[in-house]
């Protein structure tokens, strides 16, 4: 009997060809709003302990719309500082043209 050969499919986390903007902000506040959850944090308590206003919080996690210093206030105050640290750490390169340049 020859044993099966399965498809291996290879997920790959990458952005979406068509994403927008909008589309990625309101991802990165799904991912906040599961986080605040998983440790059991109210809105309220996240507002008060990052110094951003519960309306902002609100907003963001329903809309993906926050500045950007508000958004690293909750990183932190969530301890995920290292997270927001370590973007763009490993370059991605779309080209040899870009390998070569970044040597430079």
């Amino acid at each position: 009997m020859m044993p099966h050969k399965h498809k291996i499919r290879k997920e790959v986390n990458m952005i979406d060809f068509w994403d927008t903007p909008s589309d990625i902000a309101v991802r990165l506040a799904g991912k906040i709003k599961r986080i605040r959850k998983r440790k059991k944090i109210t809105q309220k308590q996240l507002a008060a302990r990052s110094n951003v206003s519960y309306a902002s919080l609100k907003k963001f996690e329903q809309t993906g719309q926050i500045s950007l210093e508000s958004f690293i206030k909750l990183v932190m105050e969530l301890g995920l500082a290292d997270e927001i640290n370590s973007l763009f750490e490993q370059p991605v390169y779309s080209s040899i043209e870009e390998v070569l340049n970044d040597r430079k």
